[in-house]
C-alpha cells in the first residue's frame, strides 16, 4: 500500500513579512501537485495545521492567520490534526490516526523545513514509518535563522534549506523531488 501524504502548516500565516526572506517559491505548488495525485489515486491525505500559543504570531489564532491555503486545504475526508509544537505527533493523535489505517509509509511536506517538517520527520522515523521528505514542497525563512551565537555570517533562506534536508536525509527519510515521487506513484 502506498504511504498516506502529510501536508505541515501550509496556512495563510505565513504569508507575513516577519518570517523574513524564504526560498522555493514553488513549494505550494508542488505540494499541490502531489495533493491532486494523491487524491486522484484515493490515497490518504493528512492535514496538519500549527496554532501557536505565542502572543503576536502570525500562526496565533487570536492574532494570526490560521486558515489554510486554499489549494491546499483539506476536503472531507481528509484528516486534520492541530499543534501548537513543532511536531505533528505531540498533543495529537496523530500516529494513532495512521497506526489504524494500516499506514506504515508517509509522504512528507510543508512549513517550514528545519521546524516543524524536520521535527515530524524526525519522530515519524522514530516512530518506525518508512518516510520520504519532498524537499521541494517545502520551504524555509531567515527570519528564524539566528547565528549570533557564533558570530557566524547570515544564512540564506536556500542554506537553511539545504542544510535541514542534508541533516534528515539518509538517516531519518529519503529526501525527494516531487516529479520523482509522482513518477513512482504512476
Amino acid at each position: 500500500m502506498a504511504g498516506a501524504l502529510l501536508l505541515i502548516d501550509f496556512q495563510t500565516g505565513f504569508e507575513d513579512p516577519v518570517w523574513g526572506v524564504r526560498n522555493n517559491p514553488t513549494a505550494e505548488e508542488n505540494a499541490a501537485r502531489l495533493l491532486a495525485n494523491w487524491r486522484e489515486a484515493n490515497l490518504p491525505v493528512v492535514h496538519v495545521r500549527h496554532l501557536s500559543t505565542t502572543p503576536g504570531s502570525p500562526l496565533n489564532p487570536v492574532s494570526g492567520s490560521i486558515d489554510f491555503l486554499p489549494a491546499l486545504a483539506p476536503d472531507a475526508p481528509e484528516a486534520v490534526f492541530e499543534k501548537s509544537v513543532n511536531s505533528a505527533f505531540i498533543g495529537t493523535e496523530l500516529e494513532q490516526h495512521l497506526r489504524d489505517k494500516g499506514i506504515t509509509q508517509l509522504t512528507i511536506c510543508g512549513l517550514t523545513t528545519p521546524h516543524c517538517v524536520s521535527t515530524s520527520c524526525r519522530m515519524a522515523a522514530n516512530l518506525g514509518f518508512k518516510v520520504t521528505l519532498a524537499h521541494d514542497a517545502c520551504a524555509a525563512f531567515t527570519g528564524n535563522a539566528d547565528t549570533s551565537w557564533d558570530n557566524g555570517a547570515p544564512m540564506t533562506a536556500e542554506d537553511i534549506h539545504r542544510s535541514a534536508v542534508s541533516h534528515l536525509h539518509g538517516e531519518f527519510v529519503q529526501a525527494r523531488a516531487v516529479h520523482q515521487i509522482l513518477a513512482d506513484l504512476q
